[in-house]
């Protein structure tokens, strides 16, 4: 949220508006006075790192009623306020809509009380609103993703990643629950990201007799060899007759049935605060530049909008269609309508539903088919390449092919080292760093004839190469090579994999995320650590080659004076302007503790 008001500031100031951050919400509304506060450039450095919102937030019975939205009309008239950017929840948004179509009668109302003149009333006839989303459920529809969502799962997975370590330790089950008393987003999507044994949701009931599906999954993963069983819960989940499931519950069935060393860890409020993540910060700035221009291009007849993401894009859709869909949702989960709550919820949601079970659980009774997949990681590590391979390894299984692990990339692929993966090989691979098959920058140019004798050899009829460009390259040699080569005329696919983000086809390749997370908590640290000094500036230097994404993408997160990227040249007269902004910043702000960082490509520069 933070970083949505410090980006709805700036931009605001930069194209030439008065911007006001009212405190404590819609409270601060009605109550006027002190709670309504003119922005200036600066009221809004270093917030971008922070959780929670800086200008607080509260819940306010008053604006409900007419009284309160008088008040509040009658506060913003007399800042001559026209435009009302609301962060918040689909109440929130709701709230806002109905003040803005109350709107000409609040005016004529307070007209009528002697309390503005009838100029102001026809000067501020007007009130635009703008909406951005912040729920760390992901529960509104018309959005890829809400402010604060991204966040709540990374709180989430360090909690799961550590308790992982203590579980294998003393071979125990855990049983985590976390938020969604309404939406299991954050429980389907964590479930998803650590590989969970079970996953109990509201949009989707497990069917009668689950207590025993469970229990015989739970086992049949302690006899494959696992030492540790993660169960994972959303707080509002039910079971197909409406019945709530607690994770008091579970944890009850688990110890009754096998006697299995298991505890309960619930999350709560800690999946809402923290520092933010990198995609949160620079997800909640794109909205809040889209949102001031929204307002800005608003006309009197312009329909009050909220910005979401599709597509990693900024939109602007209606509010109050987004509104009744997200109702839709609630009314089909009351009428038991689950399988329609599920697709209501979006593709996105439904695509992970079927993902998470599709992987979590093998297939009995598979037909075996005639084809031969081989999977194998090329150039550099990258965060997510174990994930994928496990994603592949699983899919393919499930539908009954031949499934070949390819260890240390083309090269491996040419030495023969190769093994077989069974569902069980890959258990455990999603929070893995790095590549656990190995990885090599080797084309296969250097060893054609021995890559094809091998692909002969065992049979292979399909290749999966996770990689960055020289997976690219390499798939590319393989398939120019085909005229020579008949082994070579079989479906090849590449999931980009590189941090540097530098590969076409795909707005994220695998690992960049992680990087841009890694990058930013490194300058966050460097933030904290000069606290207590002045006059401080930091040169930070990040990997990207000849590709500047990390080094933008990071910029935006922590905030950063400028960015030097390779794809935008500059020179001594630029290095020297950005000096003398940063010795002037300098002397006009009087807090300590600001750190001024500069991204730095790490290229050559004049």
């Amino acid at each position: 949220m933070n970083a949505a008001v410090r980006a709805v500031t700036r931009m605001g100031i930069y194209v030439g508006a008065k911007v006001y951050l009212i405190h404590e919400g819609y409270q601060g509304l009605v109550d006027g006075g002190d709670n309504i506060k003119l922005a200036h450039w600066h009221s809004v450095t270093n917030i971008i790192q922070l959780g929670g919102t800086v200008i607080g937030s509260a819940r306010c019975k008053d604006f409900q009623t007419r009284e309160g939205r008088i008040a509040a009309a009658l506060n913003l008239v007399k800042k001559g306020i026209t435009n009302l950017c609301v962060c918040g929840g689909d109440g929130s948004l709701t709230g806002a809509n109905i003040f803005r179509s109350e709107w000409s009668g609040l005016l004529d109302e307070l007209v009528q009380k002697g309390r503005i003149r009838d100029t102001d009333a026809k000067q501020y006839n007007k009130l635009n609103i703008v909406g951005l989303v912040g729920s760390i459920d992901n529960d509104f529809c018309g959005t890829d993703m809400t402010i604060g969502a991204d966040s709540a799962l990374h709180r989430i997975m360090e909690i799961v990643d550590a308790i992982m370590t203590t579980a294998n330790s003393h071979q125990r089950t855990f049983v985590l629950e976390v938020m969604g008393r309404h939406c299991g987003y954050l429980a389907l999507v964590s479930a998803l990201a650590s590989g969970a044994d079970w996953l109990f949701i509201p949009e989707a009931p497990p069917l009668e007799g689950w207590e025993d599906r469970m229990c015989a999954r739970l086992e049949r993963s302690r006899n494959k060899g696992s030492r540790l069983n993660i169960i994972i819960v959303a707080e509002g989940a039910i079971d197909s007759n409406g019945k709530p499931i607690s994770s008091a519950d579970i944890k009850d069935l688990v110890v009754k049935r096998l006697g299995y060393d298991t505890r309960v860890t619930v999350l709560g409020h800690v999946q809402r605060g923290g520092t933010p993540s990198a995609f949160d910060r620079i997800l909640s700035t794109k909205l809040g530049v889209e949102a001031v221009i929204a307002l800005m291009e608003a006309s009197p007849d312009t329909p009050a909008c909220v910005i979401g993401l599709s597509g990693n894009h900024a939109v602007r859709l209606p509010l109050m269609e987004c509104v009744e869909m997200t109702k839709l949702v609630q009314k089909a989960m009351k009428e038991k309508r689950f399988n329609e709550a599920v697709k209501l919820r979006g593709g996105s949601f439904e695509s992970n539903w079927n993902i998470y079970k599709l992987l979590a659980f093998p297939k009995p009774d598979v037909s075996e088919t005639n084809y031969s997949v081989a999977i194998l990681n090329v150039g550099a590590p990258a965060g997510g390449m174990n994930a994928a391979v496990r994603s592949a390894v699983r899919v393919a299984l499930a539908h009954g092919h031949k499934v070949y692990g390819v260890h240390d990339g083309f090269e491996g692929l040419a030495n023969g080292s190769i093994s077989e993966m069974k569902w069980h090989n890959v258990a455990g691979w999603t929070g893995q760093g790095g590549s656990l098959l190995g990885t090599k920058r080797t084309r296969p140019a250097t060893c054609m004839e021995k890559i094809v004798e091998n692909i002969g050899r065992f049979g292979i009829t399909a290749l999966l190469v996770i990689g960055g460009f020289e997976g690219y390259e390499g798939v590319l040699q393989l398939y120019e090579a085909r005229s020579r080569f008949s082994e070579l005329c079989i479906p090849m696919c590449v999931v980009p994999a590189t941090i540097s983000n530098n590969v076409p086809g795909t707005d994220f390749s695998l690992g960049a995320d992680t990087a841009v997370n890694a990058a930013m908590e490194g300058c966050d640290k460097i933030k904290q650590s000069a606290s207590g000094t002045k006059r401080r500036v930091f040169v930070v230097e990040t990997m990207g080659g000849y590709c500047g994404y990390l080094a933008t993408s990071t910029a935006i997160a922590v905030g950063a004076d400028a960015a030097y990227i390779f794809e935008e040249p500059f020179n001594i007269h630029d290095l020297k302007t950005n000096v003398e902004h940063l010795a002037e910043k300098m002397k006009q702000d009087i807090q300590r503790g600001l750190v001024l960082s500069m991204i730095n490509l790490g290229v050559n520069t004049p």
